[in-house]
């Protein structure tokens, strides 16, 4: 039978627009096709991390690039961790993890001052604090309706948006930004996403993130838009954040961790959007059993991170998109994913290869990824009884969510815990919708 009529009678099977849903199994191929395309979906979002913190506490080039190959290779430990499952431990949903933007300022502070030992110390025993947390995620469910979820999905799309439009300019502080030649380079990418996604078959529309960028990237080329040096300069092989630990060692302190209690609560409460956004894209209504074990899954994945040289992991947000475009919900493609991952943080040149995609590339492929998640959103709340009550509470959190990700200076005279709690727009959006959600009680509302 062929991967095309395979296809169709999964598609058939299930009666969805998923051609592979959770379960379903792609062959290896396929997988690791797909799995890529996540990663380089993720890609960029999991190398900023230590690549702005290294420079940042006066870390060399050398140390710094041992950070970025040890935060790619435990982004894959992490997500295997996440999405494989092991009897409490993981929501065995589709989702990619890797070091996120929140603890860029917790981890410039805590490193300036006790270096990247006390990076290490404060990641692990932060840790905790998810782990802990995993275990009143289940009583807490209630208080996420739909009309809380589909606000919360609808704000991971629309807070990524102005990250893709960056990206098709060229990124922030590039001396070529809104170029007519970065542009179109987007607008290419884009058109050749949606034209396989719509028109090609099988693998062809399956894979039409990585097509579209793969095309973007080899137009780029002659243009002297791809720079080659950091894939010259990294080596063959590495022992990802093996000789971090070593060298520097770990330094435990309260003082330490205080600065990084915030940034996992606030980590703590995207993660439970992120699979709730996930289980919406991949048509799977997620139990609270699920939601539970993935935060615990986050929390492991940090501890295991502090002892690898890698900073705090997560679930990333920008991979929820790809569900729908591609119509492959299939965990076991993700799982690939994480192998991926590993081999490319052993593997510094490869690393350094994938991140050398450039940025309008990414913002052509981020656009269609972050509008559908958006889309999704808006999908729930469709469901949902447009009620006085309900306009509120919607209204409201969008409009702070999308205010803080367009206007952050509003949080300048803030104490730096409510600037941490309330500086992501999709904390911000979540934590109003869940307070609106409990004040706003009518006849209907059975909380």
């Amino acid at each position: 039978m062929s991967e095309n009529s395979s296809s169709q009678k999964i598609k058939n099977q299930n009666n969805s627009g998923l051609l592979y849903k959770i379960e379903d199994r792609p062959n290896l191929q396929l997988s690791i096709l797909l799995g890529f395309q996540h990663i380089v979906a993720a890609f960029g979002g999991i190398v900023a991390v230590p690549l702005v913190v290294g420079p940042a506490i006066g870390l060399d080039v050398q140390t710094t690039a041992l950070m970025v190959s040890a935060a790619i290779f435990v982004a894959g430990i992490a997500t295997i961790i996440q999405v494989r499952g092991v009897s409490k431990v993981g929501s065995k949903l589709p989702c990619i993890m890797g070091t996120d933007f929140t603890f860029v300022g917790p981890s410039i502070v805590v490193g300036s001052s006790m270096g990247l030992a006390g990076i290490f110390g404060a990641t692990i025993l932060g840790s905790f604090i998810e782990m802990i947390l995993s275990r009143f995620i289940k009583p807490l469910m209630k208080f996420f309706p739909p009309v809380v979820t589909g606000t919360v999905v609808t704000l991971i799309g629309l807070t990524l948006i102005p990250v893709a439009m960056d990206w098709c300019a060229g990124g922030v502080g590039s001396p070529t930004y809104g170029s007519i030649t970065n542009i179109c380079i987007a607008l290419l990418v884009m058109i050749i996403v949606i034209a396989f996604n719509i028109y090609g078959k099988g693998v062809l529309s399956s894979a039409s993130i990585l097509i579209g960028m793969l095309i973007g990237y080899i137009v780029c080329i002659p243009l002297g838009l791809v720079d080659f040096t950091p894939v010259k300069d990294a080596s063959w092989i590495g022992f990802p954040g093996i000789p971090l630990v070593l060298k520097h060692g770990i330094k435990f302190s309260l003082a330490g961790v205080a600065p990084f209690v915030i940034a996992y609560l606030v980590t703590t409460i995207e993660t439970v959007g992120c699979l709730i956004a996930i289980g919406e894209a991949s048509e799977k209504e997620t139990s609270r059993e699920e939601i539970s074990g993935g935060v615990l899954a986050d929390g492991i994945g940090s501890f295991i991170a502090g002892f690898l040289g890698a900073g705090p992991n997560t679930s990333f947000s920008q991979n929820v998109g790809l569900i729908p475009i591609t119509k492959v919900a299939s965990r076991h493609v993700v799982i690939m994913s994480g192998i991926i991952m590993m081999i490319l943080g052993v593997f510094p040149k490869l690393g350094a290869l994938v991140a050398s995609i450039p940025n309008p590339v990414l913002g052509g492929a981020g656009v269609v990824m972050f509008g559908v998640v958006a889309a999704s959103g808006i999908k729930t709340l469709s469901r949902v009884d447009m009620n006085n009550r309900n306009l509120i509470i919607i209204s409201i959190s969008l409009a702070l969510g999308l205010g803080i990700t367009t206007r952050p200076d509003l949080l300048l005279n803030l104490p730096d815990s409510l600037k941490m709690l309330f500086g992501s727009g999709i904390s911000t959006g979540t934590i109003f919708a869940l307070t609106l959600n409990l004040l706003l009680r009518d006849k209907n509302n059975t909380i």
